[in-house]
């Protein structure tokens, strides 16, 4: 009887909590008192280390001054704990962006942690010149989650590196040389993938080599809208008119991440292989961003458009804050390496390997995929009933926990709001909460939080922006 009262007076709170929210809704209110961050039951550590003055005066002396930093004034990150974040003085932050999409267990997360402490102890490094367990396990676990013949796996340790080995296994396998891809792209940041990425903030003036990039299938801001179709066309016309007719390949990612959280149009992809396949070419997957059950419904990006590529990159969340990432192809594709030698000193080092290993049994183990789906699904149900309220969000995209919210001055010009998503990026982190920024002019909150991120985090989170959005 006692659990039965509990049960019905969670859910007598839960209804007038609701009821609350539905009457402030109708009544076209804005919150009227900053939101507080959810409970959580961890104290962090005493932080007795430098400063952020001290440390923001080392960076600039001896790091390089392209590197940015965010805010005014930066946060000085301790210590991390699942989805939340604490900075020198204690103060509590809700992650959402988890290290750029990268921690996508959560901060500190014991059984990765344990993993990677007890391989330390017993062998920190061997290349592969020696045999050790822990690469070919992980690469046996990694290739059960692949479809179709993809099941051949090389270890590196950013994503950039692991687009630039699928880029020469494509120009080595076709005997072709240029390569296609979408605009509004990021592929990585090195002198070969900064060709493949596509948005002028982060490109230098270098040769390129043969690197094509066709029309962005973007359904908010695409010339096509969202026909697939004649975004397809484009891709054939440029095919015809601006190489060779063969190409190498083409390269992209399902949801784009650094442009902006842009999901390609429905259907683009199974026509765009095809007609790069025709073209002697092969398709390339960057699942750096949206792979390991991110998006919700589907455990990599590309299974949203129903196709299985050639090549498939991923990084990122794959080592939940470890330098790893991997590159999974098929054997014919694989051996056009074996022409020459092919080695890289700390791809799948015991380390990593066990961490990585680790990480995906605890995606498996604590169903982040369905986890996913399920708060990313309220998330977004929530921030389209918050676009209806605000003019300024013009968009609200996405899947799972890979969320994009466009923010304009202008819904019919759909002018980008620089300014006032510079202010609202302040106010957020003000109120206790660490969110991306992405798109061409910046004008885009980038929620990719930690896979661990719970509805009363999407709450809070929510109710912080309809906070902010209303101070404006």
């Amino acid at each position: 009887m006692a659990f039965r009262r509990a049960l019905i007076s969670t859910a007598l709170k839960r209804s007038k909590s609701d009821l609350h929210l539905h009457r402030r809704w109708l009544s076209g209110g804005a919150v009227s008192a900053p939101p507080v961050l959810p409970a959580f039951d961890y104290q962090p550590k005493p932080y007795t280390g430098p400063l952020a003055d001290e440390v923001l005066q080392k960076r600039k002396k001896f790091l390089g001054s392209s590197l940015f930093y965010y805010y005014q004034k930066p946060v000085n990150v301790v210590e991390g704990k699942m989805q939340y974040l604490f900075d020198e003085n204690g103060k509590r932050y809700l992650d959402a962006f988890a290290g750029i999409v990268t921690v996508s267990c959560g901060h500190c997360h014991p059984e990765i942690l344990n993993a990677i402490i007890e391989q330390s102890k017993l062998l920190q490094h061997a290349t592969t010149i020696y045999l050790h367990h822990a690469i070919a396990d992980f690469a046996e676990a990694l290739a059960s989650k692949m479809p179709g013949n993809l099941k051949v796996v090389y270890f590196v340790n950013s994503g950039s590196e692991a687009n630039e080995l699928a880029m020469l296994m494509a120009r080595l396998y076709s005997g072709n040389l240029g390569m296609i891809s979408l605009r509004n792209a990021y592929h990585g940041g090195s002198s070969g993938t900064i060709g493949l990425t596509a948005l002028n903030t982060w490109k230098y003036s270098i040769p390129e080599g043969e690197i094509h990039h066709v029309v962005n299938p973007d359904p908010y801001r695409g010339i096509f809208g969202s026909d697939a179709s004649s975004y397809a066309r484009d891709l054939k016309d440029h095919i015809d008119y601006g190489t060779s007719g063969k190409v190498a390949g083409f390269i992209s990612e399902t949801i784009q991440g650094v442009g902006g959280a842009v999901e390609l149009a429905p259907g683009y992809l199974k026509l765009v292989y095809d007609i790069v396949r025709k073209a002697g070419g092969v398709c390339i997957a960057d699942e750096v961003q949206t792979g390991f059950g991110r998006t919700g419904s589907h455990y990599w990006g590309f299974e949203t458009q129903g196709v299985i590529p050639d090549i498939v990159t991923m990084a990122k969340g794959i080592g939940n804050g470890l330098p790893l990432g991997a590159v999974v192809t098929t054997p014919e594709i694989a051996d056009v390496l074996a022409q020459k030698i092919q080695f890289n000193t700390f791809g799948g080092n015991p380390v990593c390997s066990a961490g990585g290993l680790a990480v995906l049994r605890v995606l498996d183990k604590e169903k982040r995929q369905e986890h996913c789906a399920d708060v990313g699904s309220h998330l977004i149900e929530r921030l389209r009933a918050l676009q209806q309220k605000h003019d300024i969000i013009g968009d609200v995209r996405g899947r799972g926990l890979m969320v994009g919210v466009e923010l304009v001055t202008d819904r019919k010009e759909k002018t980008p709001a620089k300014a006032e998503t510079a202010v609202l990026f302040e106010n957020l982190r003000e109120l206790g909460i660490l969110i991306g920024k992405g798109g061409l002019h910046g004008n885009v909150f980038r929620i990719k939080p930690p896979m661990c991120f719970s509805k009363d985090d999407a709450d809070f989170l929510v109710d912080a922006l309809d906070y902010s959005i209303s101070k404006l």
